[in-house]
């Protein structure tokens, strides 16, 4: 980027965006723009282009760039049980309203490779709700979603892992819910028996199903303040009479659209909860 001006780069960059939309079906048009700069930098040192221009070019002439592109574009980095008192509130003050129905669906919007999956699906299961829960796991990687299917995790993350999970509550050894192979943890198969993977955006897609629980956690950040707005909406849509949204520590419902459609429910771990129609 340094040789070109920042004017020059946008222009770039807003082509590149359009390329994707609509060779792609991609959209990240709406994503925050400082976002998709650095991770564009990023992408076009480590794939050897001199130029925006120039990986648009090779994108048009090669589909096959468009995967590896997707990995700098979405990133995906978590952890499990990550800020662990939003887990421990899910499961002290939501899992027991969760209860109260006789079948649960649950989404977990931007998923990435499965970690937050992991640590709700096994707070369910210590709450006895699993059995008679659904969760959708969406995400726009698909690389990301079949590791996230696979449920395969370094071993070196697991001291990590472990001490979220011990700070939200958890009942039980860690090691409990996986297994080793060689240098690596494989989640136990029943925890994702209940889950439907599928490829979803909150830039382009709409509502597919009517859920209890949305969380969406450190996804929004990324987005400017329309793309927000809109999939705000439809967690609103999406979910039933007083159900629950999660987002992320640094995200905010303050200035939404649909702001007026929910309520604070625990605003110290950003759990708010939807609004009853008059």
């Amino acid at each position: 980027f340094l040789s070109r001006s920042a004017p020059e780069i946008d222009f770039e960059i807003k082509l590149l965006l359009e390329t994707l939309f609509f060779k792609f079906n991609s959209d990240f048009r709406d994503y925050s723009l400082a976002s998709i700069r650095r991770r564009l930098g990023v992408a076009q040192a480590r794939m050897g282009f001199s130029s925006i221009s120039r990986l648009q070019d090779q994108l048009l002439n090669d589909p096959s760039v468009f995967d590896t592109l997707l990995q700098y574009l979405t990133v995906p980095t978590s952890e499990m049980f990550r800020d662990p008192s939003y887990f421990l509130a899910l499961r002290k003050e939501v899992f027991p309203n969760l209860a109260t129905y006789s079948s649960l669906k649950i989404w977990i919007a931007g998923c990435s490779t499965g970690e937050e999956l992991y640590s709700i699906a096994i707070l369910l299961d210590e709450e006895g709700l699993l059995s008679r829960s659904i969760l959708y796991a969406t995400d726009i990687n698909p690389r990301s979603l079949k590791a996230a299917e696979s449920g395969t995790y370094r071993l070196d993350y697991l001291a990590k892992f472990t001490a979220n999970y011990q700070k939200s509550g958890g009942r039980r050894a860690f090691s409990d819910y996986y297994q080793v192979a060689g240098d690596h943890a494989i989640f136990q198969g029943r925890l994702r028996e209940k889950v439907v993977f599928a490829d979803h955006s909150l830039a382009t897609d709409s509502v597919f199903a009517e859920v209890q629980l949305v969380s969406c956690r450190n996804v929004l950040i990324y987005f400017n303040r329309p793309l927000q707005d809109r999939a705000f909406r439809l967690f609103r849509d999406s979910l039933s009479y007083r159900g629950f949204l999660g987002i992320g520590s640094k995200e905010s419902m303050r200035f939404s659209a649909v702001g007026q459609d929910f309520e604070d429910f625990l605003p110290r771990e950003k759990i708010y909860r939807k609004r009853a129609v008059a």
